[in-house]
């Protein structure tokens, strides 16, 4: 079957290509506000897998799931300079309701650590209160100027937890845990998409933390996309709020606190990271549609056997839809599941059904394979497992291929064109990453050489990796 353009290819324009698959796979519109999105079912089907995954996770990690308000009075996060200085150009300030003009301008929400402050403060009392360990899914406004759906709007979805502990060490470990065991295993088991973790420098770090950790992912274009962040705050915030507890002999003490958190960038990333010339390429673990049945004709038996061979590989665990609409001609209909990303297609036909036997194609490679209607069920299981493993393999290979070691800022500003650089921080220092700047070139996060999580920023003989980001 001849294939017939309907994207962009990505080596042309990738911004057109990213554009188009959100159009004809049916992700997402824009909505009627600058820089708001429509979120469409499917793309909504993908957020609320990855959101129960993440969460899954985030409860193993012994976090609570609660609900703080959108509106934050403006005093709040008034009481901490650096936050509200960091999120100032982003806000959205209420001055009217109900008719009136208020007597407090009202922030919608950016983020949540003054209001969630504010509560922890009448909440903690001891330190058998603590750790306190909590986690809200909403959604929050950053008046964005440059929007682009997923990756940069106005208005997203995603998740924020807050902790407090009683000690630095504690409150570090806990978010350096929320980022391997939580985020880290999440985007890489799960996303196929692997990451490098590390420290952001000072220039980078989130407003109002003592040290910002970050995942970086590269996409099909070589930039880098900022996956998720796990935050020491220090004890500014709960010093502003008077977070405090008794500890066990008797004394008042600040608490520790963290914050973290993942978006609904990720479904941005998941596009640029797998997708192809043909569409999304979606791991078979997040897949809302694991496998489509079609129906190649309008036929009373193919379609009889297209919904008992469904109805078997559910009975398996498997996600599946029967594409039976043959209204529609049968290439479209399959151009249309390989926009979408669907790991395996399953094709069923009247000589199909005579030699009780089916063709099943592999989104990511294309490959084609016969199989025996009987055998077709735990075949698919093993199949969609190897999927699974090859995509994060692939996704690591081709990384690896663009990440380059450089010694200097000339060749740290070259790499940093086409893939990533990876230097000496040492070498590079604040003075070089504000040269790079000036190229839109950004020191994406501090790590060891062998790739780990460094004890501190500080930390001697660290790495700097630099690439042009989203």
């Amino acid at each position: 079957m001849s294939k017939q353009r309907v994207l962009t290819p990505q080596d042309e324009d990738f911004p057109a290509w990213y554009q188009d698959i959100l159009n004809k796979a049916e992700l997402a519109d824009n909505g009627p506000v600058r820089g708001t999105m429509v979120i469409r079912p499917y793309g909504f089907a993908l957020w609320e897998r990855m959101q129960a995954a993440v969460n899954q996770r985030i409860v193993d990690a012994g976090a609570e799931n609660a609900y703080f308000p959108l509106f934050i009075p403006q005093s709040y996060l008034n009481r901490e300079s650096e936050h509200v200085e960091g999120f100032s150009p982003e806000l959205a300030v209420i001055t009217m309701g109900g008719g009136r003009e208020l007597a407090e301008p009202v922030i919608v929400r950016p983020t949540s650590e003054t209001i969630i402050n504010a509560y922890m403060s009448k909440w903690i009392q001891s330190y058998r209160d603590l750790p306190f360990l909590i986690n809200q899914w909403a959604n929050v406004v950053r008046w964005e100027m440059r929007p682009r759906i997923f990756l940069r709007t106005t208005e997203f979805l995603w998740q924020e937890g807050h902790t407090a502990h009683v000690s630095r060490q504690e409150a570090r470990e806990y978010a350096a845990k929320i980022l391997h065991e939580v985020y880290q295993d999440f985007m890489e088991s799960v996303l196929g998409i692997p990451v490098l973790i590390g420290y952001k420098t000072a220039s980078e770090r989130f407003p109002g933390a003592i040290n910002s950790m970050s995942l970086e992912a590269m996409m099909r274009d070589a930039k880098a996309l900022q996956m998720g962040t796990s935050h020491e705050l220090g004890q500014g915030f709960a010093t502003m709020f008077n977070t405090t507890y008794l500890d066990a002999e008797g004394n008042q003490e600040y608490v520790w606190q963290t914050s973290w958190g993942v978006s609904s960038r990720m479904v941005g990333g998941l596009i640029m990271a797998h997708g192809d010339d043909l569409g999304m390429v979606v791991p078979p673990r997040l897949a809302p549609i694991q496998v489509v049945v079609i129906a190649v004709r309008d036929d009373g038996a193919v379609v009889e056997a297209c919904h008992s061979l469904a109805n078997e590989m559910v009975a398996v665990g498997l996600r599946v839809k029967v594409d039976d609409k043959t209204g529609t001609g049968f290439g479209r209909r399959c151009t249309n599941w390989e926009l979408k990303g669907v790991p395996i297609r399953i094709e069923i036909g009247p000589r199909d059904l005579e030699q009780q036997q089916t063709t099943l194609i592999t989104r990511m490679t294309g490959e084609k394979q016969t199989v025996s209607l009987a055998a077709a069920p735990q075949h698919l299981v093993t199949l969609l497992e190897d999927i699974q493993d090859n995509m994060l393999a692939a996704a690591i290979s081709w990384r690896d291929s663009k990440i380059v070691d450089v010694v200097n800022l000339a060749e740290a500003r070259e790499a940093s064109q086409v893939g990533f650089a990876r230097i000496a921080w040492e070498m590079l220092g604040t003075q070089g990453e504000v040269a790079l700047a000036e190229d839109a070139v950004t020191v994406r996060c501090l790590q060891r050489a062998d790739g780990s999580l460094p004890e501190d920023i500080d930390e001697p003989n660290l790495l700097a990796i630099c690439a042009k980001s989203y």
